[in-house]
């Protein structure tokens, strides 16, 4: 009975379930189609509204006040076909709307969503577009209806530009006086202008009024420029500009007197341009025509600026020319002066010294090359004598003279150089010899005052070698002329090998003198150690023989045996 009752309650509850699912289910779906009417009858409602926004424009309002307008037959014309656009749209377009808000609207009756999609923005595509019409076309026809209204402001702004401009002449007519007749002219022009705009006013004829106001547009414009740029320009091209050329003609001729060559600036032809240019500006200028002019005329002021900049250039470059000029006839007589002494050794020279006829010649080609660059300067003043070139140019040109003789005057300071080493190396071969003797003697002389019972062989053979080479090196000596080269090497050689005689020397001495105090230093040992004695008479007969390197290994090994260790104790009582 308890299981019976446990099934029910369990059919109970998933029944309870199934059907709260279903109720929640059914108001979703309740919901959505609600929100989807609201959505879709908003949407349709703003469609509508739009479509009745079209008709409701001033359209037709608008084309009535042009029909009352008309006066001409262009002026028909245009009516004619504003009113057949705006039928277009009336007839044709605004039923084709109706009809898809009608679609829309049956589909949304029978909630067909899914299929008003599609058609809403089709809908809503063509309403934009007739809606663009629409706009377009009563914007056409305000440009008529409103025309009055725009035009008549826009020449009362004019107006309000020509008094100032007007003012702004009277004011400084006299800044105007090349141009005064062209410019009142002009006045008389505006002022029949806007008499024949008022007429045209009351005529309504509006395609002429439209010329009239594009007509004194133009006028007060280019007048309000003529009024700024004018007085500039006549400034400019009647008393800066013309000052300008006068002072730098003037200028131009004062430095001509004083020995400039200035033809390369073409100041004549250049001036005679200018003046050609300036006449054409004031031709324009009087027709009140300002194009490109104050642009030329800054131009041409520039040109004649930079023309001081020349002159100063000139006038440098003819201080730096005679500058330049005598620092080269200094440079080139203490050279030649040089050269000169050098030459009238050059025979004691050659006679002493081995050189080479490259050398030599060397000497000889510049001699020859300053000569050349004296005759090249030479030609250069001559040039500045006759005003033949510019200094400018001219200077441009001793510069490079300059850099010639520096390019010779570092190969005298080789030749010259070459030459004192050449006498150094004979003087320090001198002292070296000296110097190397003076080892030589020592060595002997250390080798002899320790009574060695045997002296190495080595010794013997490094003495024989150093011994030759101290000969060569006084055979090369004696030679005339020297061979630098070869009587370096022979120095260098013979330093070498008397050195090296010089450290076997010490070091000979030093090794036998150790080994001999080793040997005394032992014979402590020798009566109470018969391996001691053995050693140590070892190391006697290798010190006896002349062998003094193993004489003292032989007897500090020995020692090791009764006092590990002496061999520093030794050595450092032998180095106190």
């Amino acid at each position: 009975m308890v299981v019976i009752h446990l099934d029910n309650t369990v059919r109970l509850l998933t029944l309870t379930y199934i059907l709260l699912a279903m109720a929640i289910v059914t108001v979703v779906l309740i919901l959505i189609n609600r929100h989807n009417k609201k959505r879709y009858s908003e949407i349709f409602n703003e469609l509508e509204r739009e479509k009745n926004l079209i008709l409701n424009s001033n359209i037709q309002s608008e084309l009535n006040k042009v029909e009352s307008m008309i006066n001409s037959k262009d002026l028909e014309e245009k009516y004619d076909e504003w009113k057949r656009r705006f039928d277009e749209i009336k007839t044709n377009d605004i039923p084709m709307l109706t009809d898809y808000l009608i679609e829309v609207e049956d589909l949304f009756k029978n909630k067909k969503y899914k299929e008003i999609e599609p058609l809403l923005a089709k809908t809503e595509l063509n309403i934009y577009n007739v809606k663009t019409k629409a706009s377009f076309l009563l914007e056409e026809i305000k440009s008529i209806t409103l025309s009055e209204e725009r035009n008549r402001e826009t020449v009362t702004k004019l107006k309000s530009k020509y008094r100032s401009v007007l003012n702004l002449y009277k004011e400084n007519i006299n800044s105007y006086s090349l141009i005064r007749t062209p410019i009142e002219l002009q006045f008389e022009n505006i002022d029949k202008l806007f008499s024949a705009f008022e007429i045209a006013m009351d005529k309504k004829a509006l395609s002429e009024v439209a010329k009239i106001v594009r007509a004194l547009d133009d006028a007060i414009n280019n007048l309000e420029a003529i009024m700024e740029e004018a007085p500039e320009i006549i400034l400019l091209g009647a008393k800066i500009i013309p000052k300008k050329m006068a002072d730098v003609n003037n200028i131009y001729s004062k430095m001509v007197r004083d020995g400039f060559n200035l033809d390369y600036l073409s100041i004549k032809e250049n001036t005679d341009e200018a003046e050609k240019k300036i006449a054409d500006i004031f031709d324009r200028l009087k027709v009140l025509n300002l194009e490109d002019s104050m642009l030329e005329l800054k131009t041409i002021s520039d040109y004649f600026d930079n023309i001081y900049n020349d002159y100063d250039r000139e006038r440098l470059a003819k201080t730096q020319f005679q500058d330049n000029g005598k620092n080269l006839i200094n440079k080139i007589n203490k050279m030649n002066k040089i050269a000169t002494n050098l030459n009238s050794k050059m025979n004691e020279i050659v006679s002493r010294y081995e050189i080479s006829d490259t050398d030599i010649k060397g000497l000889n080609i510049l001699v020859v090359s300053l000569k050349g660059v004296m005759e090249d300067y030479d030609e250069l003043v001559d040039n500045a004598r006759k005003r033949e070139k510019a200094f400018s140019k001219l200077n441009k040109e001793l510069v490079k003279l300059n850099k010639r003789v520096i390019r010779l005057e570092d190969n005298l300071d080789g030749i010259l150089r070459m030459i004192n080493d050449y006498k150094m190396d004979e003087t320090r071969a001198h002292d070296q010899l000296d110097e190397i003797s003076n080892i030589l003697a020592i060595s002997k002389e250390k080798i002899n005052s320790y009574k060695l019972p045997v002296i190495p062989k080595k010794y013997y053979i490094e003495l024989a070698e150093a011994t030759e080479a101290i000969k060569e090196m006084v055979k090369e000596l004696e030679k005339k002329p020297l061979n630098i080269e070869i009587l370096n090497t022979r120095v260098d050689t013979a330093r070498d090998l008397t050195l090296k005689l010089y450290k076997t020397t010490v070091d000979t001495v030093k090794t036998a003198s150790m080994a001999e105090h080793a040997i005394v230093y032992g014979n402590r040992y020798r009566a109470n150690n018969p391996k001691v004695a053995s050693g140590l008479d070892t190391a006697e007969k290798f010190f006896l023989n002349g062998e003094f390197k193993e004489s003292l290994e032989y007897a500090i090994n020995t020692l090791n045996i009764v006092e590990p260790g002496i061999h520093e104790r030794l050595l450092s009582e032998f180095n106190k």
